[in-house]
């Protein structure tokens, strides 16, 4: 039998524990634990170890050669987040045998009633929130979070919704798992912000299908998570804060053709559809599951003025109506290609915007630009920072910078260095 003895134990104390494992307690000469775990023993004879300096002690111990058996009590699994990797990382492991029982985690699955072999493990006790950014941003099903005393349920749901996902999650909070008084709740975003629980307590968090659109939407600047987005990457598409300004350079007016090329999830098209409903947007999308995507939000917003092309540009604009305006997201590696050809088929007085994600795009886009005196442009670079919780206080947590490229023919009354503001446009009806 090895020297130093790891049980985890639940909240119902001794009652939890199989006979074996409550005999090897009574023979324990020293028993280790924190005080709700000691207490479950308060008529042991052995001497009792509080938890502050233990693995000192318990080096101490191993090297005194002491005959005597030291039992350490600890919560579920002392491998799972638990008080083992510290063990571990202080005393050889043949000093040690573990004797896990059921996790928390293990039993608020059970609880909830979900496989739980696929979820996303964050533990954020005596931790930063940080870390659980990035599997929300990833849009994971289900994630597991073990909290503490400051970063609570309610916490975790401010924090999430700082985020600005384009996710939606629901929380499962399991309170007192194993115990007489156990509670499991589950709470939108909205009322988890204000819910208080025992501090006994882990969060399941899963990911939900479409939310309803709100019954409040903006006539301008969707929420991002209002749009249906990629699964495995939920985050990849043009933020709202982009899209308004988007949308400022284009200058819409009404029957218009507008291309939105690289259109990904859609969320251009539907604003501008949205905004101008007499004109017709056509939403170019080379992959199928980017054109599922949209006529996916177009249904959702129901709008109906926005058709969907699945292919790559330019080979995909060849049979589109000439536009008025151009919006390009995506190029695909043919940025030259497709500006030549939106060049090309532009309407007088049209205007063309691509928003700019690399160098390697925004130093091709500028070649092709002083190649074409007949064009004429400005860029705008926008980075932007979202505020996000982090604990009981607030931090900016930066969006991708995005170049915007506003383009447009060049006209006898225009100054050389400046798009001027367009004071009229195109009201020819939108060909279909």
């Amino acid at each position: 039998m090895t020297p130093i003895q790891v049980v985890g134990i639940g909240l119902a104390g001794a009652a939890s524990l199989p006979m074996a494992t409550l005999a090897l307690i009574d023979q324990a000469t020293i028993l280790a634990g924190g005080d709700r775990h000691l207490a479950y023993f308060a008529d042991h004879p052995g001497e009792r170890w509080p938890l502050t300096h233990l693995t000192q002690r318990l080096q101490q111990h191993l090297a005194q050669a002491h005959s005597g058996l030291v039992v350490v009590l600890t919560s579920g699994d002392p491998l799972f987040f638990g008080l083992g990797r510290q063990l571990l990382q202080a005393l050889p492991a043949t000093a040690l045998t573990f004797h896990p029982h059921v996790s928390s985690m293990q039993l608020a699955f059970s609880r909830v009633k979900l496989p739980w072999q696929a979820a996303t493990w964050v533990s954020a006790h005596g931790r930063s929130l940080t870390p659980l950014a990035l599997p929300l941003k990833q849009g994971e099903t289900l994630i597991a979070v073990l909290t503490d005393g400051v970063n609570t349920p309610a916490a975790i749901a401010r924090f999430i919704v700082s985020l600005a996902l384009p996710t939606v999650y629901q929380l499962w909070i399991c309170e007192n798992l194993g115990g007489v008084d156990e509670q499991v709740h589950c709470l939108s975003l909205t009322a988890a912000q204000q819910v208080t629980v025992s501090p006994l307590n882990v969060v399941i968090l899963q990911r939900l299908e479409a939310a309803p659109i709100p019954a409040d939407l903006p006539r301008l600047g969707i929420p991002d998570q209002a749009f249906l987005s990629f699964r495995d990457r939920p985050g990849l598409m043009t933020k709202r804060e982009v899209r308004v300004q988007i949308l400022a350079e284009l200058a819409l007016q009404p029957h218009q053709v507008i291309w939105d090329i690289g259109a990904g999830t859609g969320s251009v098209s539907i604003e501008i559809a949205r905004l101008v409903p007499e004109s017709a947007v056509w939403a170019i999308e080379k992959t199928a599951m980017g054109y599922d995507l949209i006529q996916q939000n177009r249904q959702r917003f129901s709008v109906r003025n926005v058709t969907a092309r699945q292919g790559a540009a330019p080979a995909a604009l060849s049979e589109l109506p000439a536009p008025h305006r151009i919006f390009i997201g995506g190029s695909g590696q043919q940025l030259t290609a497709i500006l030549n050809a939106c060049a090309a088929r532009l309407r007088p007085g049209g205007r063309i915007v691509a928003a700019i994600a690399t160098l390697e795009n925004l130093a091709e886009m500028t070649q092709w630009l002083q190649g074409q005196p007949a064009w004429q442009g400005h860029y705008q670079q926008i980075a932007l920072s979202r505020s996000a919780a982090v604990g009981p206080f607030t931090r900016w947590m930066p969006l991708n910078p995005v170049t915007l490229a506003c383009l447009r023919p060049v006209t006898s009354g225009d100054h050389p260095e400046q798009l001027p503001h367009e004071s009229g446009g195109d009201h020819h009806q939108a060909q279909i």
